[in-house]
């Protein structure tokens, strides 16, 4: 059964999966090799590495807020660059992760094998599949065992870096050893920079969230900031660690050793009885390399489910099991890790797929760019990488560079997987999709065709990222009062004075809506003789709606209005009446647009301009751009279950669950309900709710009655089929 991902990785989730992923191989077995090459400023590198991933760490967090949909790179490079570059991006991480999944899960052996005799291999098919059988399960109980293992992972490290450096000489331990083998430069700058470049992929993994963004609670906050705290929390335990390391143990013996973590803490922590300090190492390191298998499942598992629902593979492999995961994605993934685990030298392998992850890095940093450019209503990430365009253009130069350090080997498996990838492409998914990318925005800017599908479908992601305020559009309306003018000639100051006094009055953030009208006015038109002008700020808490209805003799001279109505529907007869004016919250991200949309779908609705023009007051403009089913207007002696709670506190009312009273009306007034304003025989009121609960009201059916007969008809129907 194909569907949608459940939504339910908090903070911390995105923190445990972004931090788990990282710490495996990059400090329990790298820092030797890494020495061997640049000497004792091993830490140096390590600390550098932590700053290159900066561009595209912030790059993927701007496409991960704009876009928070399964497949992580595949999708992001699919929707800016097309479905030829998401099919490198899919098929190649997916390719990749596995690999170094793979790698991690054999890294434990090391570990173990300091206490244990074991087939590492066998050990490791294991674990890929208990790891499988948890993401199967579900995402949340995937990152609950994510927490766990990278709980105790920081926690022991924390330790290990305290007590390691109070074991160390303080600032001596930063400053170069003499001697040819303990160089603090040891193969010079040349050396150095190659180091970089080593271990620039051990943070590799702090991108991987991206893959599992359509899960994410509330991702334009989550996903920039779990990602910026993992990296924070990399580099200080990867930096602090090297340095102990390299005072810890003699270079000759850091280099040749498997285990250096555990061997460096049985040096300063012999102290500890029954050898509980290496035990504790022990502990952290295997915790490590299985945080880094479990989230490798999980984030490589959604690249072929993004991918089959877009027709790339095949389609059967994004239906969702019982639990709401990708089951066959997942066992898909798992059956790869075994045959890669069986079969190859794996961490051979995972070292040259890290120079694939280093291309990726550079098409994310260039998705980011087509993607502002193509200049898409509709891409509103709800995080900006900043220092644009020369963050993204960075991403790119830091990404060849290092790969041009990675030698031919390392090169020649990448041009492969990338061939691999287009022959894909060519014979199996080209035939299947139609879909172009966001670079045909950027194509149409030069005068060339756009993808009005890409469109389309981002203002659905809005959509998603927005159904918790589906009701704003009907509680705006409520609020909204129309000033119609029916004499006179309007320029822009007297329009401006007219809506500020009216908006102070009616409005609870009128002071802050009059100051956004006396600034700059852009329109468009959304219907017929109807323009809207949207403004965005960070200091309202709800959105506001004010606007004008021109009539009679009333007439308009407002600059940009009347070019604006020649582009109406074709109907260059058309002269402008309603000016809409739109001033919404800045979070969340896209309810603008949203708003917006629903405006411009009743306006453009059949018969609207008759009636609107038609309409004699407030009640019946109010009443034409409500969308019927979702909203009642009218006097209480109309609505029985309300009638019955006369002189209840607005506070203590009974309602259908989803219903909101939004206005009431008394005595030629309107009144905020507040929760404490009592209501009273003979005052009109404005209810909005699902079209469900607003029927009940309609009906003057009592919710809670009609939700126990529900139950007990469900109840009864039960019992039936079970006899």
């Amino acid at each position: 059964m194909a569907g949608k991902l459940k939504k339910n990785l908090n903070l911390f989730d995105v923190y445990a999966m972004s931090t788990g992923a990282m710490f495996s191989s990059g400090l329990f077995l790298l820092p030797g090799i890494a020495t061997g090459f640049t000497g004792d400023s091993v830490y140096l590198a390590y600390f550098a590495a932590g700053f290159l991933i900066l561009p595209a760490m912030y790059c993927i967090a701007e496409l991960s807020t704009a876009m928070p949909k399964a497949g992580g790179t595949y999708y992001f490079l699919d929707r800016a660059m097309g479905p030829l570059m998401g099919t490198i991006g899919g098929l190649g991480s997916w390719v990749a992760v596995v690999f170094k999944s793979a790698f991690a899960l054999v890294g434990m052996g090391a570990y173990l094998g300091i206490y244990l005799d074991l087939p590492f291999t066998l050990l490791a098919i294991i674990l890929t599949i208990v790891f499988g059988l948890i993401n199967v399960i579900g995402a949340k109980e995937t990152t609950l065992l994510q927490r766990i293992l990278v709980g105790a992972l920081v926690v022991i490290l924390a330790a290990f870096i305290i007590l390691g450096l109070g074991e160390i000489d303080g600032v001596s331990a930063l400053s170069p050893n003499e001697g040819a083998d303990q160089g603090f430069f040891r193969s010079g700058v040349a050396g150095f920079i190659s180091t970089i470049g080593l271990v620039f992929v051990s943070y590799a993994g702090l991108t991987k969230v991206a893959s599992v963004a359509e899960e994410v609670e509330n991702p334009d906050v989550n996903i920039p900031l779990g990602m910026t705290l993992s990296l924070a929390t990399a580099t200080i335990i990867y930096t602090f660690g090297t340095l102990i390391l390299i005072n810890a143990l003699d270079q000759a013996e850091l280099e040749e050793s498997l285990t250096p973590v555990a061997d460096a803490g049985g040096v300063f922590l012999d102290w500890a009885p029954w050898d509980l300090g290496v035990v504790l190492i022990v502990v952290a390191a295997i915790a490590a390399f299985a945080s880094t298998g479990n989230a490798g499942i999980m984030s490589a598992s959604r690249y072929p489910y993004a991918m089959a629902k877009d027709k790339l593979i095949p389609a059967n492999l994004a239906e969702l099991g019982r639990f709401g995961t990708p089951t066959r994605s997942v066992a898909m993934t798992v059956l790869a890790m075994i045959v890669v685990l069986s079969v190859f030298d794996v961490e051979a392998v995972a070292k040259l797929a890290s120079a694939f992850q280093l291309v990726l890095f550079a098409l994310i940093c260039v998705a980011v760019i087509v993607m502002r450019e193509s200049r898409i209503d509709s891409y509103k990430p709800g995080f900006k990488a900043p220092l644009y365009p020369w963050l993204p253009i960075a991403g790119v130069l830091i990404a060849l560079w290092l790969i041009s350090e990675m030698g031919l080997l390392a090169i020649g498996f990448t041009a492969a997987l990338l061939i691999g990838c287009v022959m894909w492409y060519r014979f199996y998914a080209a035939e299947n999709v139609e879909r172009r990318g966001a670079i045909f925005h950027v194509h149409q800017r030069l005068g060339e065709q756009k993808f009005v599908g890409l469109e389309r479908e981002l203002m659905t992601i809005i959509h998603d990222r927005t159904e918790a305020e589906d009701l704003s559009y009907e509680a705006l309306i409520a609020r909204f009062s129309v000033n119609d003018v029916q004499q006179g000639s309007y320029n822009k100051e007297q329009l401006t004075e007219l809506l500020t006094s009216t908006t102070i009055e009616h409005l609870e953030f009128g002071e802050v809506v009059a100051e956004t009208l006396r600034g700059e006015w852009s329109f468009r038109p959304i219907g017929a003789g109807v323009h809207l002008s949207i403004t965005t700020r960070n200091d309202l808490t709800q959105p506001e709606l004010v606007g004008c209805r021109f009539s009679g003799s009333a007439t308009l001279n407002v600059e940009g209005i009347d070019d604006g109505a020649e582009a109406t529907n074709g109907d260059q007869s058309t002269a402008p009446h309603t000016l809409l004016f739109l001033v919404c919250p800045d979070r969340p991200v896209g309810l603008d647009l949203r708003l917006a949309g629903h405006l411009a779908e009743v306006v453009q609705s059949d018969h609207f301009t008759e009636r609107w023009l038609h309409a004699t007051d407030d009640k019946a403009l109010n009443a034409i751009l409500m969308r019927d089913d979702h909203f009642y207007h009218g006097p209480i002696e109309t609505l029985p279950f309300l009638v019955d709670q006369l002189g209840t506190p607005v506070g203590e009312l009974e309602l259908p669950p989803s219903c909101i009273l939004a206005i009431i009306e008394r005595d030629g007034e309107l009144i905020i309900p507040t929760p404490e304003v009592r209501l009273l025989a003979f005052d009109g009121v404005a209810v909005i709710g699902d079209p469900a609960d607003i029927q009940l009201l309609n009906e003057g059916l009592d919710p809670w009655e009609v939700k126990q007969t529900a139950l007990a008809e469900a109840s009864s129907a039960a019992e039936a089929e079970g006899s």
